[in-house]
């Protein structure tokens, strides 16, 4: 039986990229976004194998609703790439935008706290894995870069989910991208790393065997 993947941030990018690997690779996936007619498409081109969940992932009902929706039509969960996730315009603490903060940080934060949240029950029963979207800016120290302080909560918080999860022989990974070409930034940025190579590290993580659990996959640009 074919195991099962929900992805959030699945519509474009690294999600839309680690839909497609991991299809290839043999699972089914759940695809969860916003943009409702992108997920439709991305469902389309896997087939049988996919299922398009429109999904804010900021709210916990819906996100609820998206996971039992993917148990009803597969059975069972057997991992989760929490992957959404945006910036700011407007970069720095002083001249920052607080609203932008409290957008950001329900995204990059919050909505993997909730991921977590509705589908650990799920992936205790497979003794499953979770997975989330890092960054180098999680590492790292950048001036006054709020974004990069919710990626030091993820990088955190990975560490600390995988402790619990262990107990029950789950695992849980954190993906640590340099600059990916995605349309997070408003230019290509065909030199630096594509989503394709991150979702390559998704499915590499997942396809550990039971006796390892990858911690962290740290990826940089290798121009």
């Amino acid at each position: 039986m074919a195991k099962t993947l929900l992805i959030t941030g699945a519509s474009t990018g690294i999600g839309a990229a680690t839909a497609r690997a991991a299809a290839n690779a043999g699972w089914n996936v759940a695809l969860l976004a916003r943009s409702e007619d992108k997920l439709n498409d991305l469902a389309a081109e896997i087939g049988d194998s996919a299922i398009a969940l429109p999904t804010d992932v900021t709210k916990r009902d819906q996100l609820t609703d998206a996971v039992n929706a993917t148990v009803e039509k597969f059975g069972a969960l057997d991992g989760v790439f929490a992957n959404a996730g945006t910036g700011v315009e407007h970069p720095g603490v002083e001249n920052g935008d607080p609203d932008e903060w409290h957008d950001m940080i329900h995204i990059n934060i919050l909505a993997v706290l909730y991921a977590a949240h509705a589908t650990l029950p799920h992936l205790k029963k497979t003794k499953g894995h979770f997975i989330v979207t890092g960054s180098k800016a999680g590492r790292e120290h950048f001036k006054g870069s709020i974004y990069s302080a919710t990626k030091w909560f993820v990088h955190g918080f990975a560490g600390n989910l995988a402790e619990e999860m262990r107990e029950w022989q789950g695992r849980c990974t954190v993906i640590s991208p340099g600059m990916v070409d995605t349309p997070f930034f408003d230019e290509p940025k065909p030199s630096k790393i594509q989503p394709e190579d991150v979702a390559n590290a998704v499915v590499f993580a997942l396809n550990q065997p039971d006796t390892a659990a990858v911690r962290e996959v740290h990826i940089m640009p290798n121009d």
